[in-house]
């Protein structure tokens, strides 16, 4: 499965952003898809999820409420809708697929980088 990031971008604190994530190859292959953020000098961090079939979404608590993570099968794409972006979510995000729930994520697109400012 190949993975293209795009909807970074710059944007004030308060502010939106979508990202999206499409999805070619083998996509009856996918389980879920996720979005991951990494921050220079910390570690990848889970920020949301979504099974392909679309029954189940998650969230991490820094993110609930203000991101909703949706998908369009018809079109191999997950999106990610970042509504009052803060500046902590600055960060380079990147979307992955599981192939089953007991496998880690083993494909992952090129990220985006996303950044807030104050």
């Amino acid at each position: 499965v190949q993975l293209q990031a795009s909807g970074g971008g710059l944007v004030q604190a308060g502010g939106s952003l979508r990202l999206s994530c499409a999805a070619s190859g083998r996509t009856g292959s996918i389980y879920a898809l996720a979005w991951f953020r990494r921050t220079p000098g910390k570690e990848r961090e889970f920020v949301s999820g979504i099974l392909w079939s679309g029954k189940n979404t998650y969230y991490a608590d820094s993110v609930k409420d203000r991101f909703t993570i949706s998908i369009d099968n018809a079109k191999n794409t997950v999106y990610l809708q970042m509504n009052s972006l803060k500046p902590e979510d600055t960060a380079v995000y990147y979307c992955a697929v599981q192939g089953t729930p007991t496998i880690n994520f083993d494909s992952w697109g090129q990220g985006t980088q996303v950044t807030v400012s104050s």
